[in-house]
């Protein structure tokens, strides 16, 4: 009998899409569209808490061999529906009186539908057609304010960036299965040449013969596609006009949501399909690493509009992340495990950071503040708890403690030197740490610049008014903030349950 557990989570979030624009259409409301879509993403999350709940941390279930829902996944699954959760909730006023509401809401959980289908597939075509479902109907609601011209701008260099990114990385894809068709004696049987598991196997097959130059053409391909998706330097060149001229909600969906899509896309091709030719590229990737956080932090010190700063600051944080990659080769499992969840800890801390930082600006520029830094003048006595809350997202974002990116930094740098300590032939990867330490001091520069602006300099002193939607999507992330600052100890575990069920052990 066919066990449907691990489909449930990507059926009910697909259904409650494709019917939200008959929702609105039969109810003429868009607070009802909005309520519809947020049942559909808490249906969904039922169905991933409810496997957690009724499986022990290491069971594993799949679909016909095209998904898997276990402790990686699900955890995944979670994060992308607390993005779509305050997302939503924040949409509420910030799309109120557009037209297409229906279609808004469609294409949000279409979307996270999208990051799922990533986080749970078990081959690499899936894997692609999550990516592709998740950038399409980014495209589109980059450009959903169609009288915008920022937005159409953006979505313009977005749809032409991830073309050209999707082109490249389905390239290396396809010479990856030239690769398993030579060595198909090899694979496990009445499987599809193209699983991570049969990769992995026709790769190791690969090493030392004639065609291990097409290997390394694959690796570079698949870098350079994924790089595009989770703007790594130098593929990072699209991110601030993107992140500036979408709706900001929608910016705050892309870098807490879209951005881990890329980074578990990456961990699952070459942490289990290219792990070994791991000498080949680990090397490059913490190269990649230190210059990805070097530069996005670099250009963040420069700007003057807050979500470009946010987006370089992204960029910075995709560095931080990137840690994690060459960490989880190296060949002692405990170290390689909790390297691993150190950076998906940072993804989670990461989600509600930065996704609440865009959230504050889509709050106050609602209520018709301006996006330069130069508008928050003053912020503290006009709009109090929006200053309080988005100095707590800036100094998260830096690594202050108590706040959770101070945690989450912890483990993740912790995890570069446990690899320089513990294991031979990974001294460079103290260098990674050190990097992280430096950049994080190198951003607190950038982010105290705008809370001295809130609290030091004067401004107007007329009162802002946040909406209670907007205000309620910014206080979900700021109490995870906190709570995952203040009490890590779980959500550590948690992480480290997912990197053990990723990497096998």
């Amino acid at each position: 009998m066919t066990d449907y557990t691990a489909i449930l989570p990507l059926v009910a979030l697909a259904g409650f899409a494709i019917l939200a624009p008959a929702v609105r259409a039969l109810s003429k409301s868009d607070k009802a569209t909005a309520v519809w879509a947020l049942a559909g993403i808490m249906l969904s999350a039922f169905f991933v808490v409810d496997f957690l709940l009724n499986n022990p941390a290491g069971s594993a279930v799949d679909y016909m061999g095209v998904v898997e829902l276990n402790s990686f996944s699900a955890l995944f699954m979670l994060i992308f529906l607390s993005v779509a959760t305050y997302v939503v909730i924040a949409s509420m006023r910030f799309v109120d009186g557009e037209k297409h509401v229906g279609e808004y809401y469609a294409l949000i959980m279409l979307a996270i539908t999208g990051m799922m289908v990533v986080a749970s597939s078990l081959d690499i075509i899936t894997l692609f057609v999550g990516i592709e479902l998740t950038s399409l109907s980014s495209y589109a609601l980059v450009a959903f304010k169609k009288t915008n011209k920022r937005g159409a701008e953006a979505a313009t260099k977005y749809f032409i960036y991830g073309a050209l990114s999707s082109a490249i990385a389905l390239f290396g894809i396809s010479l990856l299965y030239g690769i398993t068709t030579q060595f198909s004696y090899l694979l496990v049987p009445g499987t599809s040449p193209l699983t991570f598991e049969n990769i992995g196997i026709a790769v190791q097959a690969a090493i030392g013969t004639p065609i291990q130059p097409i290997l390394y053409l694959a690796t570079v391909m698949l870098i350079a596609g994924f790089g595009f998706k989770i703007a790594l330097v130098p593929f990072h060149m699209w991110a601030p006009d993107v992140y500036e001229g979408a709706p900001t909600t929608i910016t705050a969906m892309l870098a807490a949501g879209s951005k881990k899509m890329g980074f578990v896309a990456l961990f699952k091709v070459f942490l289990i399909g290219l792990i070994a030719t791991k000498s080949d590229w680990s090397l490059l990737i913490g190269l990649i690493a230190i210059i990805t956080m070097t530069v996005g932090n670099v250009m963040a010190v420069s700007q003057t509009n807050i979500k470009r700063m946010l987006a370089y600051s992204s960029i910075a944080q995709a560095g931080y992340i990137l840690i994690a990659l060459p960490v989880a080769t190296v060949s002692d499992p405990s170290v390689a495990a909790y390297g691993l969840a150190g950076g998906i800890f940072h993804m989670l801390t990461h989600a509600f950071m930065k996704g609440g930082a865009f959230l504050i600006v889509a709050a106050l520029a609602t209520a018709a503040l301006g996006e330069n830094i130069a508008d928050y003048k003053g912020l503290a006595k006009r709009a109090p708890l929006m200053a309080f809350a988005m100095m707590v997202m800036l100094f998260s974002l830096a690594g202050i403690p108590p706040l959770a990116g101070f945690a989450s930094k912890f483990v993740l740098f912790s995890g570069a030197i446990d690899a320089w300590r513990l294991t031979i032939d990974n001294e460079w990867m103290m260098w990674l740490a050190i990097a992280g330490i430096l950049n994080s001091a190198l951003s607190l520069y950038y982010y105290a610049r705008v809370v001295k602006n809130m609290y030091v300099e004067k401004g107007p002193e007329s009162r802002i008014k946040v909406s209670r939607a907007m205000a309620v999507a910014v206080g979900i992330c700021f109490v995870a903030v906190i709570v995952i600052g203040v009490y890590p100890e779980p959500f550590i575990r948690a992480c480290l349950d997912a990197a053990n069920a990723f990497l096998g052990y």
